[in-house]
């Protein structure tokens, strides 16, 4: 089972050996077997790779995330195909209908603004908004918007002088970026699984290939705002997003979410989540999915790493 992620801050050398990724850089080079690997952000474009690594990575399942010149991850390459009953798995998933839909995404809604206090609790944010409350009172489909009002007082608590679009402040930066990772490790999950990425339960965009993803990656969202918080609280929102942010950043998936009684890394809990939404649309169970919530305790999982190269 993979477990690690590889972020790439440096230029490098990609290559395939013997069923590895071999990483040459000025200060020597390193191998890490294919098979421990979930995903790849790779944030220097003076990184090279071959081919033959792609193709590898995709018989892995490994998810290979790409940055722009501004180091904000740009692309995903994932593979097609990876699980044996796809066709099977995808032609439940489309024939899903709209109450179960809705029904699931009445417990995602949920489970994110659940999270969201949880977050807004760890963060020690003192006249939280009653965002339980909120929570119980979303209903099917979520047709109150319910979302969206707890979002708007959910930042306001967490952010002084926030504003979520800015495209000039540190704190949306490191967010766009932590989302961008959680979004290809959920999408790894989702085609691991035999899911359709692009056909999502409340997303619905002609031009998103990941609509389901983006659905799916809303209660893991508040993990991720949480780390941002705690790593930027006292930093000038002027400020650039720093490589040791990133760093941070690319080994999220790697920290630690309840999935049920389990403590699971977040990359364990997006396959878990992916596994139980099979068995919904095969059921037709909304009951059946199983969504992400912060653990009652914080132990730590041994032998999980993000390589930073």
């Amino acid at each position: 089972m993979a477990w690690k992620g590889v972020h790439l801050t440096q230029p490098a050398r990609l290559s395939l050996v013997r069923a590895q990724l071999r990483v040459e850089q000025e200060d020597g080079e390193t191998t890490i077997p294919l098979e421990d690997i979930a995903w790849i952000v790779a944030d220097n474009h003076r990184t090279t790779l071959s081919i033959a690594l792609l193709a590898a990575c995709a018989d892995h399942g490994i998810a290979v995330i790409t940055s722009d010149s501004r180091h904000m991850p740009s692309a995903l390459t994932l593979p097609f195909h990876t699980h044996h009953r796809t066709a099977a798995i995808a032609r439940s998933q489309l024939d899903a209908g709209a109450p179960l839909k809705k029904r699931l995404w009445q417990a995602i809604v949920r489970a994110k603004i659940v999270n969201q206090g949880e977050a807004l609790k760890q963060a020690k944010i003192s006249n939280s908004p009653p965002l339980a409350a909120m929570a119980r009172r979303v209903r099917s489909g979520d047709p109150d918007n319910i979302e969206a009002r707890a979002a708007r007082d959910y930042w306001q608590a967490l952010f002084d002088n926030f504003i979520r679009g800015s495209e000039t402040d540190l704190r949306n930066k490191a967010l766009n970026y932590a989302y961008a990772v959680l979004r290809g490790c959920v999408a790894r999950a989702l085609t691991a699984a035999g899911l359709l990425p692009a056909i999502g339960l409340h997303h619905d965009s002609v031009t998103n290939s990941f609509n389901l993803a983006d659905d799916l990656i809303e209660p893991f969202r508040p993990f991720a705002d949480l780390a941002v918080h705690r790593q930027l609280k006292d930093r000038d929102p002027a400020e650039e997003l720093a490589r040791e942010d990133r760093q941070m950043l690319a080994a999220l998936p790697l920290r630690e979410a309840g999935i049920g009684p389990e403590t699971l890394s977040m990359l364990h809990a997006s396959e878990a989540v992916a596994q139980s939404l099979v068995r919904s649309f095969e059921t037709g169970d909304a009951g059946e999915l199983t969504l992400p919530a912060f653990p009652v305790q914080q132990p730590t999982l041994p032998g999980l790493k993000a390589a930073r190269v």
